[in-house]
C-alpha cells in the first residue's frame, strides 16, 4: 500500500471508526492501543507497554524499538499522542501524528540503522493532563532519565495533515512573524526551544534534501505561544533536545478541537511528503 493511502486508512480508523478519544473514553483509548500495537506488530516490531495511572484509571504508552546495529545505546525517540479532547474526533489532532508515526515505523522496519529509534504513542497529551507530570510523554521521558538512556533527541509528530493554498491562511502568535514567515499555510514546520536548535537543524537539513514540501523551522523561547505545546515539552523538562513537526494547529486549521476535524479535511499527499522527509532524516541521523 502506498504511503498516502496508508495514512488515510490510519486517520480514518482512529477518527471515524474509533472516534473521540478523550481521557474519559477508556474503551476507545483501549481500542486505540490495540490498533496501534497491532499495526506495529504487523510491521515486524515487538511492542511494549508502559502503564501508569491518572484519576484512578490506567493508561498506556505504546512502544516499539528499531534497535541499532553498532551504537544501540544512542537513541532517537519519535512520538505522537493518540488522545483527543471531548469536542472532536481528532483527525488532524492527532490521528495525523499517529498515522505518520505508524507509516514511518513501517517504512523503517527491517532496515536497522546503526543507532536506535524508538516509536512511542502517548495518551494524556490533552487537558486536564496537558503540560503536567500526568502526561504519557512525561512518564516515558522520566523513565528514560531514570534509566540513564542516552537520548540524542525527540521528534514529536503533532498535527501534520492540514494544508491550505489560500492566501492569508497562515497566522502567527506574534505580529512581526508575518513579515518573516509565509502567509500561506502550505508548509510543514519544525518548532522547538532554543536548546534544541542544533538537533532541529540537523534533522531539518536532511528533511529538505528529500522532501518537496516547504519546511519552516523555529527555535524560540517558551514566551512564544505554541513553542512547547505538545509532548516535546515533557522531554525538554528532562534536558533532552526535542521539537515538534506540525502544521501549526490553530494558527492554520479552522477545525482545531472541533467536531469538524474529520479525515476528509486532510491532505494525504502532503502528509506523505512529511513522512518521506522524516524517513530520510532519521536514516541520516542513524549513521554513526
Amino acid at each position: 500500500m502506498d504511503t498516502p493511502s496508508y495514512l488515510r486508512l490510519a486517520v480514518t480508523k482512529l477518527s471515524r471508526e474509533i472516534g473521540i478519544r478523550s481521557y474519559q473514553d477508556h474503551d476507545k483509548l483501549e481500542k486505540t492501543v490495540k490498533y496501534i500495537s497491532a499495526e506495529l506488530s504487523s510491521a515486524g516490531y515487538q511492542v511494549d507497554f508502559q502503564s501508569f495511572k491518572f484519576g484512578g484509571h490506567a493508561y498506556q504508552n505504546v512502544i516499539a524499538e528499531l534497535k541499532g546495529t553498532t551504537a544501540p545505546d544512542q537513541v532517537l525517540v519519535i512520538g505522537a499522542h493518540y488522545d483527543t479532547v471531548r469536542t472532536t474526533p481528532g483527525a488532524d489532532d492527532n490521528a495525523s501524528g499517529v498515522a505518520g508515526l505508524l507509516a514511518l515505523a513501517r517504512l523503517l522496519a527491517n532496515k536497522p540503522l546503526e543507532k536506535t529509534v524508538r516509536f512511542v504513542a502517548f495518551p494524556l497529551e490533552e487537558p486536564p493532563a496537558y503540560r503536567t507530570k500526568n502526561m504519557g510523554s512525561y512518564h516515558y521521558a522520566a523513565s528514560l532519565k531514570k534509566a540513564r538512556v542516552k537520548v540524542e533527541g525527540m521528534i514529536c509528530l503533532e498535527m501534520i495533515g492540514f494544508f491550505s493554498d489560500r492566501p492569508g491562511s497562515q497566522h502567527y502568535p506574534i505580529p512581526f512573524m508575518n513579515l518573516k514567515f509565509p502567509k500561506v499555510g502550505n508548509y510543514i514546520a519544525m518548532v522547538g526551544n532554543r536548546k534544541s536548535k542544533k538537533f532541529t537543524m540537523q534533522i531539518a537539513g536532511s528533511f529538505r534534501k528529500s522532501s518537496p514540501l516547504t519546511l519552516v523551522t523555529l527555535n524560540a523561547p517558551a514566551i512564544v505561544v505554541g513553542i512547547d505545546f505538545s509532548d516535546q515539552w515533557s522531554f525538554g523538562k528532562f534536558g533532552y533536545p526535542a521539537f515538534m513537526v506540525t502544521d501549526t494547529a490553530f494558527y492554520r486549521n479552522p477545525n482545531y478541537h472541533s467536531p469538524s476535524d474529520l479525515p476528509d479535511t486532510l491532505d494525504y499527499s502532503r502528509m506523505a511528503n512529511v513522512v518521506e522527509g522524516l524517513k530520510a532524516a532519521v536514516e541520516e541521523w542513524g549513521k554513526t
